[in-house]
Parts: structure tokens; sequence; C-alpha cells
């Protein structure tokens, strides 16, 4: 992969491939296998690794618009190599120089990052409570909600180390000890075995655990990097609900009988909502887009206040975002009437992918951040999630 353009036309490409699929794959929970294959073939998965090591380096603004195409053809594609992006920026972050040449060497052949980083019945999302004993670099501890891990070739790991300190440790698929476990039964977001991590004893080398706790020890982007791709999967979503609710009221809505018109599509009542649709799509898309120009701009020069502004940026893009994919989502049956609630026609996929996808975490702290920071200049803090 060469540059910016290229990753947006190969991305534009694959989405289009993807497409015809997805409602299948939605209806009959066929995992997407051959479609990551060709995913990792496409070199679309190293676009971010640094030029010194032979990426293409892209914006985040180039990946943003990389995860939304993809997001409008199939959202559960578009969600699987979201913490793939989040763990190679990790390595960017903080893994050390020969970490970095031999992972960035792995992502540039293709490989695949999983996740198992979120756990169940802890008190909260920040209480982690997997172990990485410093005696022999062993991990202990299961995790929910791996997306993508079934199909990944290195799962990183979140955990708890020496001083209760964060590391990430990243371990090949198939490690003795780690167990994958596919049951995942989300109503949306089917075909992202989101599933269980299991770690019974799993011996680390010291040269693939990295110390994640030195991140937040200063300005840091990790959070508003990875929220800025869970708003462009969201802004891709409502996206796609627009322009199928305009292909169905085009092609098989009935026209209302009070509105005088030949056609549902020439309905001025349904013109109009449409059009109120398309604003907030279309700012959903301009949020989005002002997000990933603030992470490239504090990228380029990383202080408290430019990170505090991705944040705040990205805060507002996926707060806007995800009130859109749902409301979108909904809004596809009220313009498209009763007929677009048949099952057979799965048409609600788009409101459960956008309902599942966007209880990520909630948005109404986004929103909270961004009342602090207008009010008083709080800047956001630096847990990683805004």
């Amino acid at each position: 992969m060469a540059d910016d353009a290229e990753a947006r036309a190969v991305a534009a490409e694959l989405a289009d491939a993807f497409r015809p699929g997805a409602a299948e794959r939605d209806a009959r929970r066929r995992l997407p296998r051959r479609e990551l294959d060709r995913l990792s073939a496409s070199g679309l998965l190293g676009i971010t690794v640094p030029r010194a090591h032979g990426g293409a380096d892209v914006t985040a603004g180039t990946l943003a618009e990389v995860f939304r195409l993809l997001a409008t053809a199939d959202p559960s594609i578009a969600q699987i190599p979201q913490s793939h992006f989040v763990y190679v920026n990790v390595l960017r972050a903080r893994g050390s120089a020969g970490q970095q040449e031999f992972f960035f060497r792995e992502v540039l052949a293709g490989r695949r990052f999983g996740n198992a980083q979120a756990e169940a019945g802890t008190r909260h999302a920040q209480d982690i409570r997997t172990r990485l004993e410093p005696d022999g670099d062993v991990l202990t501890g299961t995790k929910h909600y791996s997306t993508g891990a079934l199909f990944a070739h290195w799962i990183p790991v979140l955990a708890r180390g020496a001083e209760d300190k964060l590391y990430v440790a990243y371990v090949p698929r198939g490690a003795p000890g780690m167990t994958v476990v596919d049951d995942w039964d989300g109503m949306g977001q089917r075909t992202t075995v989101s599933g269980t991590v299991r770690l019974e004893g799993v011996t680390v080398p010291a040269d693939h655990v990295v110390p994640h706790h030195l991140t937040f020890e200063g300005p840091q982007l990790h959070g508003a990097f990875a929220q800025l791709l869970h708003s462009a999967i969201d802004s891709g979503i409502a996206r796609a609900a627009l322009a199928e609710a305009a292909r169905f009221v085009r092609t098989k809505s009935r026209p209302w009988f009070e509105s005088d018109s030949e056609t549902a599509a020439e309905d001025p009542l349904l013109v109009q909502r449409f059009g109120a649709l398309e604003l907030r799509v279309r700012a959903a898309r301009a949020l989005l887009e002002a997000a990933a120009r603030a992470v490239d701009t504090a990228t380029a020069r990383l202080t408290d206040d430019t990170a505090a502004e991705a944040s705040i940026a990205v805060a507002a893009a996926k707060a806007y975002a995800a009130e859109t994919a749902v409301d979108t989502g909904s809004a596809l049956f009220e313009v498209a009437g009763t007929r677009a609630a048949l099952d057979e026609l799965n048409l609600h996929r788009y409101w459960r992918d956008a309902r599942t996808h966007t209880l990520h975490d909630p948005v109404r702290w986004k929103v909270q951040h961004l009342g602090r920071y207008v009010l008083d200049g709080t800047r956001p803090p630096r847990h990683g999630l805004v």
C-alpha cells in the first residue's frame, strides 16, 4: 500500500465487494473468513505502519474514511479490525525498537491483531483483573467481547502486572493455555465473533509485552484514536441505512393516498423527512472529518492542549454519529412503510448493528466532557476511552 489515495481506493473497492453478501452473512451468521482474508491480502491492515518500517503511514482522516466505507457495506467486517489498528498504535507509542521491527513486519505481511481487553462481572470497565505475573510473564484471566479474536493471528491481551500497572501482552492465537470461544450472541454485529478468551497459565516472552501504563502518564491519543474508528463505523452505518431507505422508497413503497403523489418518492412529506435525515448523516461525517483533522494535528505536535482538543473533537463526533446511526436505522421503517418490517428482508440489521455497536461506551459521558470543556476548559481524562 503506497499512500492515502490508494488506501481510500482499495477500501471503496472492498466495500463494493463485501456489500452484496452482508445481509445473508448477518441472517445466517456466516462468519466472514474469506472476506477477512481478502482484507489482509489487500494491504489495508498495514496502512498505519510508519514509513520507516515500510508502511504507508496514512493520516487519521484516511483511516477514518477506510472504516466508514467498510461500515457502509458490512459493519461487522468494519468493526473486526478496529482493535487491530488500536494495538498497532500501542506499538507505535510504546513498543521498543525490536518489538516494532518484529510486529510491524507481521502486520505488513497481513497478520491480524484481535483483542482480549474487556472483562465481564467486574466493578466497571477499567477494573481489569487478568494478571500478568512478573515471575515468568504468565497470563491468567477471562476476557469477553473479544472482537476478532477468533480470526486473529495475534491477540493483544490487556492485563495488570507488577504494582498493578497495565500491560499489553501480544499472544499468538493457539498459544498453550489460551482458548478462544465463539459464544458471541448479540442481536447485532452478529459476525464480529466478539466472544470469550480464556487464559490459563499462558506464558508470554518478555519481548512481547508492552508497558501500556506509560501511555497515560503524559499527553496521549490512545482513546481519541480508538474512538475515532468507532465514530467512523457509526457514520458508515447511518449512511448505509439512509441509502437503503431511499432505494426501498423509490422501488417498493406506495404513496400515502392523501399526498396525491404518483410515487412514494414524490410525497412532499417523505421528501422533507429524507432531507432532514440527510442533514444528520452529512453532519455526522463532517464531525468525523473534523475529529480526524484534530487527531492528525495532535499527532504532529502532541501537547496537553492538542491532545485535549483531539479527544473533545472525537467525543463530539462519536456522540453525534452514535445517535444518528440508531435514529436513521429506526427511521428507515418510518419512511419505507409496513412492508419494510418483513423479517425476510432483514432491513432491521441496520438498527440492530447500530444499537449494538453504540453500546461500546456511553455517549452521555462524551457530552459531559464536552460540557465541562466548553464551560471551564476542563480537559478530558486520560483513561483511554475519550
